[in-house]
């Protein structure tokens, strides 16, 4: 297995399955993404592209805290003064966002919320450890979940999407009952979680690729046109609905650290 490591990304190809692992790799941070990691990620997503050796991937998180906690809160993200004009740096973090139609499997393997749901939600399917959970914060700290719940909402039903998103830090969704409403496919021990990803993974490698390639962008064009149109609102709802970023820090800084796991 060779690797490359970029600062915040670890990648791993296994040439004889046709594997590769990437590795989300800030786990002090909680792998959350900086400026560097998200610019790292849409590097990435591009160029195995053009890697005929890798045909499937894992993505994970370093560590068994975390998968990703969404962006970095240290961050600093200049925004347009114009309100009909929003940068967000998760926009190309995802493979679709980059039109890489290989397959992607997720590996939770601690806490995903807030924006770990670009990832998610362009991920084929999603296994995870039994202690892993899953929350969107955006909420609590006066700003609206839009691209998060857009992608959520391709993958759970309604009123749980809902659920996660309005009740914000007060309640984690826990990896038993992300697998009961379908939104990972397989529960693993933390210790089982990687091995069942590559198993998984490898079977898909082995198949024909323009078959596998050609089956993903089957099941993407399911539902293309509702999610681009629900994601082409996503930067207005934000620009109307967010707090200050005064009052997003206030509220930040007040966060209460008790929250009930469901």
């Amino acid at each position: 297995m060779t690797a490359a490591a970029p600062a915040g990304l670890r990648v791993e190809r296994d040439k004889d399955t046709g594997v590769a692992v990437l590795t989300l790799d800030r786990p002090a941070r909680h792998n959350a993404i900086d400026l560097a990691l998200a610019a790292e990620l849409t590097a990435c997503w591009r160029a195995l592209r053009h890697d005929d050796t890798v045909r499937a991937v894992v993505l994970t998180g370093a560590g068994d805290r975390a998968f990703c906690t969404g962006v970095d809160r240290a961050a600093k993200v200049p925004q347009p003064s114009s309100p009909y004009s929003l940068d967000d740096p998760l926009l190309t973090v995802g493979p679709k966002a980059n039109d890489l139609w290989k397959p992607v499997l997720a590996a939770v393997n601690g806490m995903a919320c807030g924006g770990a749901f670009y990832l998610l939600g362009e991920a084929e399917f999603v296994l995870a450890a039994e202690h892993a959970t899953f929350f969107d914060p955006h909420t609590t700290y006066g700003m609206v979940s839009a691209y998060e719940t857009i992608h959520m909402a391709q993958r759970m039903p309604f009123g749980e999407v809902a659920r996660t998103a309005l009740m914000g830090t007060a309640e984690r969704m826990s990896a038993r009952r992300a697998y009961e409403v379908g939104l990972v496919s397989e529960l693993c021990p933390g210790d089982g979680l990687l091995p069942a990803a590559l198993r998984a993974a490898a079977t898909v490698a082995s198949f024909p690729t323009e078959a596998v390639q050609g089956t993903v962008r089957a099941l993407w064009s399911t539902k293309e046109a509702a999610r681009a149109q629900a994601l082409s609102l996503a930067p207005h709802l934000i620009a109307l609905g967010n707090a200050s970023p005064a009052d997003q820090a206030e509220l930040f800084a007040a966060r209460r650290h008790d929250f009930r796991e469901r």
